[in-house]
């Protein structure tokens, strides 16, 4: 059932919108769209859930194959690294410093698009206004906004990270302290081949792909 979504105005299909959980950007005509594609779905959900009368309840789950788990997600655990009580008091002292240090941007990174993509540059110059602090200005980065030296260039998870392009890079890996990062240049057939061996040493990988 689908409402007359063209009286509405745009602030009635935002809220709309949000009471679906979808987005919201976009112009008029892009909301009553997104609606629209809502209710058709749901209609066609109803449709599916209401039985017919040539098959039943019962019947539809006679056959083993619809049993077959090939469709479903597998979870896979993820491993926690082996830290004392000194480490883990250091990664949550980083994780909180890490909350109140600003976003550092480059100069003028507001005013040309190719800037706001970048990384950080010092700024140069006698008059740069962020090189001399202002206060409408970017923040600089400086020494005083370092972390704790204990967890620095330690994973969130509180492992370090080891690049592995190969098996044999995977078999140095200290499963309890360490963790693996699959290497970009890593084709899919040798990708799948260190994921399964990963498994069997317990190894945790970093950036496993769902796909693979």
């Amino acid at each position: 059932m689908t409402e007359d979504y063209e009286s509405m105005t745009v602030a009635q299909l935002k809220e709309a919108l949000k009471e679906m959980g979808l987005p919201v950007s976009g112009k008029k005509s892009d909301l009553m769209a997104r609606l629209h594609e809502a209710a058709g779905q749901a209609d066609d959900l109803a449709e599916e859930e209401t039985p017919t009368e040539e098959t039943s309840d019962d019947d539809a789950w006679d056959d083993d194959e619809d049993w077959d788990d090939e469709g479903e997600d597998v979870y896979i655990v993820k491993q926690k690294p082996v830290l004392d009580d000194e480490m883990k008091a250091a990664l949550a002292l980083r994780a909180a410093q890490k909350k109140k240090t600003p976003s550092f941007r480059r100069t003028e990174w507001f005013r040309y698009k190719r800037l706001s993509h970048s990384g950080w540059r010092a700024p140069h110059g006698m008059d740069n206004k962020q090189r001399r602090n202002y206060k409408y200005r970017g923040s600089l980065v400086r020494i005083g906004h370092g972390k704790v030296a204990a967890a620095r260039f330690l994973h969130p998870s509180g492992f370090r990270e080891v690049m592995v392009h190969n098996l044999a890079d995977l078999e140095a890996v200290d499963p309890e302290t360490e963790a693996a990062r699959v290497g970009r240049s890593v084709g899919g057939r040798k990708r799948e081949h260190i994921y399964a061996r990963a498994d069997e040493l317990g190894i945790r990988v970093l950036n496993r792909r769902r796909d693979v």
